[in-house]
């Protein structure tokens, strides 16, 4: 491990933060409120430890898989402690457990929340709980190879670390063009979704926070009620731009490079247009009774789904109430997750599609034991070594699933809670059922599960593996 290279990387992550936490102390003094201070001295303190950091240049810049993984984790995480601590300082939070826990939820994109009375928070606290969705959605490293040339040639072992899905590409061939073309396609997105919720009459704040959540497919809302008081247009705008930022960013790039035919390959995006009108249409005659108009149930139903299936977490309704049937099947939308190369969570269409296709392999050679068969994905055959971290990663994640559910349990909740609460933060949703449903809140677990579910969040946010690495003690042998 190259010790120098990790907090030399590391003080450049908290340089960052302290210029990100500059913009909620500018809400804060644009709204007159003391909480500003609090984030104008947390940002001093990140510049100052990020300095410190870097103090010390390392010899050397080689930056391995290990080292990737290692970075990536370790960033994420203290960029949490140190996003924290203004909620405590402006008193927004008092408890830091409970300020930590929100600061996961928002940076993995969770939404996962503690509080009560969110209505209650000043303007700079709401503000940085949305912002720190955006910030998580597409990645800190994305967002800092895209302005900084930091390793050479070796920056990809961090793009691979943070991207979501099973394989991670160069859609050009240099990765801090790569990372410039997804963040632009990220803040062109935001900027519509911005565009469209003040046009439609939404207060301007409300539109930054809510496109922040929205694009980053975190879930925070501003209101106790989500967003069940906005208006049925504003609804239907969300609906919207949470489906599109379910999409793997790589089709974003093909259309915009005309390369239609190409974009229009793409096996993944056609099995998560396909699920969510499934998904919708089955919940829509499913709930058909319980609204006064087929045009609410519809929208109801379509903006659900778009939220669980993205892992967004914004909701309309208590959706908790519905049918067990509409229930089950958000339930599996959250396992499902989005697109890989999305701000979405959960365990991606990619890997379900290579899964299935595995699957239907491995039957087809217990017939035929001398079939040469290779599993093909958008027209190209899938490499061996994508199949095996597939299988890896679908193994690692029901292990993960039913530990933590094991280990909350001792908080003496029923199942639903327990098991929806894990599933819900592992694959970055926020809500879940019962206990932790839409109306309810993780207040209620002990410091204890709430460490449980905040490193769920993290490694749910981070596909797993970099936290796992983080447990190898090979990790941590020097080279």
């Amino acid at each position: 491990m190259n010790y120098v290279m990790v907090l030399y990387i590391l003080g450049y992550v908290l340089k960052f933060e302290s210029a990100f936490l500059l913009l909620p102390a500018f809400v804060g003094l644009l709204y007159q409120e003391k909480t500003a201070l609090a984030y104008l001295l947390m940002s001093a303190i990140c510049f100052l430890c990020g300095v410190l950091f870097m103090h010390r240049k390392p010899k050397s810049k080689m930056l391995y898989a290990r080292e990737g993984f290692a970075i990536v984790a370790l960033s994420w995480i203290v960029m949490s402690i140190f996003g924290a601590v203004p909620f405590v300082l402006a008193n927004d939070i008092p408890f830091y457990v409970d300020a930590l826990f929100e600061t996961i939820s928002g940076f993995t994109t969770t939404g996962a929340s503690i509080l009560k009375e969110v209505e209650s928070l000043s303007h700079a606290s709401l503000f940085w709980r949305s912002f720190s969705h955006w910030i998580g959605g597409m990645g800190v490293f994305v967002f800092i190879m895209a302005i900084l040339p930091m390793m050479g040639g070796f920056n990809m072992n961090l793009m691979r670390a943070e991207s979501t899905g099973p394989s991670v590409s160069k859609l050009v061939p240099h990765v801090k063009d790569t990372a410039k073309i997804l963040y632009g396609i990220y803040i062109a997105i935001t900027l519509l979704c911005i565009i469209f919720l003040t046009v439609f009459g939404m207060p301007v704040f409300d539109a930054f926070t809510t496109a922040f959540g929205t694009i980053g497919t975190g879930g925070f809302g501003i209101k106790n009620d989500s967003f069940a008081s906005y208006s049925p247009a504003l609804q239907n705008i969300v609906t919207i731009f949470m489906i599109l930022s379910g999409i793997n960013y790589s089709l974003y790039f093909l259309v915009l490079s005309k390369k239609i035919r190409d974009a229009l390959k793409l096996e993944e995006v056609r099995w998560y247009i396909i699920t969510i009108l499934a998904s919708a249409l089955i919940i829509i005659f499913d709930i058909r009774h319980m609204y006064q108009s087929l045009g609410e149930t519809i929208r109801h139903a379509f903006f659900q789904v778009g939220s669980v299936i993205t892992t967004t977490g914004f909701s309309t309704v208590d959706y908790d109430l519905w049918p067990e049937l509409s229930k089950c099947i958000l339930v599996i939308l959250m396992f499902t997750g989005a697109c890989s190369g999305s701000t979405g969570g959960g365990i991606k269409f990619a890997r379900i599609v290579i899964l299935f296709k595995t699957i239907r392999k491995e039957l087809s050679l217990s017939i035929h034991p001398r079939e040469i068969r290779k599993v093909r994905m958008d027209g190209h055959a899938i490499n061996h070594d994508v199949i095996r971290s597939t299988n890896v990663f679908m193994s690692i994640y029901f292990i993960l699933l039913l530990a933590s559910t094991l280990l909350i349990s001792v908080d003496e909740y029923n199942f639903t809670t327990n098991f929806t609460a894990v599933a819900a933060t592992l694959n970055n949703i926020g809500p879940g059922l019962d206990l932790v449903g839409p109306s309810q809140n993780f207040s209620i677990f002990s410091v204890f599960s709430k460490f449980v579910l905040m490193f769920d969040m993290i490694a749910g946010r981070l596909e797993l593996f970099p936290m796992m690495v983080l447990l190898l003690p090979d990790t941590w042998k020097r080279r």
